[in-house]
């Protein structure tokens, strides 16, 4: 066999194995590690080769964040609530690193604990090094902010966009990345349309996705955002203020249908907003006596088992 066909067999080997149980979490990454480790800045197990599993304690100074993490806003408050439970307990998960200079290390997971340790005075930080490439590194550091929920609409979005066109993923293959759908993706990636001034509404939690979508394409689109975020209107004053600016403040006639529009639409609203927190379809079936029924359509068994672990409250 040729130099260029072994390596050619090399790269398809280590894409497969890369994509291999990333959609199912962070849990793989550390099935192998033994967590025999002082956390409390004590006296760390015998040191561990580079790249190896096994959690080893850094030097915090030794450490930096990663540039092209997703996540660009951390709450202060939380912040300083973590490095209290830390002061008192320790890091009690290690963070994922990969090497960057001779004992200098890059963060590929638990920026937030690393910020919350320096906070706590701790000196050292349990950590796991790893030999991770650029793509690999944004891919769990979007699944680690996307499994906790870190992440707005706008700096997912971002990620996903990177993530396509500088490293060639689909939205079918990031959909089963981070165990939501396509359409998610898709929609999610629409929002990066709006005008910068509006995304970083978004950003600034004066808008939700909800507001955001009803706002794609709409007719003096920023002077509309800053009218939604002024008055507090609803998804759904939102959705019809974009519709009159569009049509000129005419109303349809005739459209039939349920004796209550209003419901119906407070329903639709409703099942668009589960819809985008959980990264899946959903409908809401509704009689007249209060009852119903909500239906979650999965597509994907990673995707069932990060509605499990949701729904129950498992840590991730």
């Amino acid at each position: 066999m040729s130099v260029e066909g072994e390596n050619k067999n090399e790269n398809v080997v280590k894409t497969a194995r890369r994509h291999q149980g990333l959609g199912r979490g962070l849990s793989a990454l550390f099935a192998d590690t033994s967590r025999d480790v002082a956390v409390n800045g004590g006296e760390a197990a015998p040191a561990a080769p580079a790249n190896g599993r096994t959690v080893q304690l850094i030097d915090v100074t030794a450490i930096k964040p990663h540039p092209e993490q997703p996540r660009r806003q951390f709450d202060e408050g939380a912040l300083q609530e973590l490095a209290d439970s830390i002061a008192l307990r320790g890091v009690i998960q290690p963070i994922i690193v990969r090497p960057s200079g001779i004992e200098r290390y890059e963060i590929v997971a638990g920026e937030r604990r690393w910020r919350a340790a320096q906070k706590a005075q701790l000196h050292r930080i349990p950590a796991i090094v790893r030999d991770f490439d650029e793509a690999e590194t944004l891919e769990i550091a979007l699944i680690e902010n996307i499994q906790r929920e870190d992440l707005n609409p706008i700096e997912e979005a971002r990620a996903y966009k990177k993530l396509i066109g500088q490293f060639g993923h689909s939205q079918d293959a990031l959909g089963r990345l981070v165990g939501k759908s396509r359409s998610h993706v898709a929609n999610l990636m629409r929002l990066l349309d709006l005008p910068t001034v509006v995304q970083d509404q978004v950003m600034g939690n004066e808008l939700s996705m909800g507001h955001a979508r009803a706002l794609i394409g709409a007719p003096d689109c920023e002077r509309m955002a800053g009218e939604v975020a002024r008055k507090g209107l609803s998804v759904r004053d939102t959705e019809r203020l974009v519709r009159e600016a569009r049509t000129g403040g005419t109303k349809r006639q005739g459209m039939g249908g349920s004796a209550d529009p209003a419901a119906n639409a407070d329903i639709a609203a409703l099942e668009r907003d589960l819809g985008d927190l959980l990264g899946m379809k959903v409908a809401i079936a509704y009689g007249s006596d209060g009852k119903g029924t909500v239906t979650v359509n999965y597509s994907t068994l990673d995707q069932l088992d990060m509605l499990c672990q949701r729904l129950s409250g498992e840590a991730i």
